[in-house]
């Protein structure tokens, strides 16, 4: 099997064909994706399955003696793709 490493969203990823990963958002009409910014001078061929919120991550902050309490949450806008070639 072929194994490739890709850069996207500043972060990398090992994958091979048939993974499914859930990258950072991607701002892609189409369907089929190419990663051109691979670590092995490969051309990975993706399709986009799904995209949408990830889960809320709870921030809680809190400094003693101070009377400072902070809460927020965050939902991470994902695109989850299958690889399907690695040329």
């Amino acid at each position: 099997m072929s194994i490739a490493v890709i850069k996207t969203g500043g972060k990398q990823y090992k994958v091979e064909v048939g993974d499914k990963l859930k990258i950072e958002k991607l701002d892609s009409k189409e369907k089929k994706i190419e990663f051109d910014d691979i670590l092995h001078n490969k051309k990975v061929i993706a399709e986009i399955i799904n995209s949408g919120k990830d889960e809320k991550v709870k921030v809680f902050k809190f400094k003693p003696k101070k009377r400072y309490k902070l809460t927020y949450g965050h939902r991470q806008l994902y695109t989850e793709i299958q690889i399907k070639g690695i040329k």
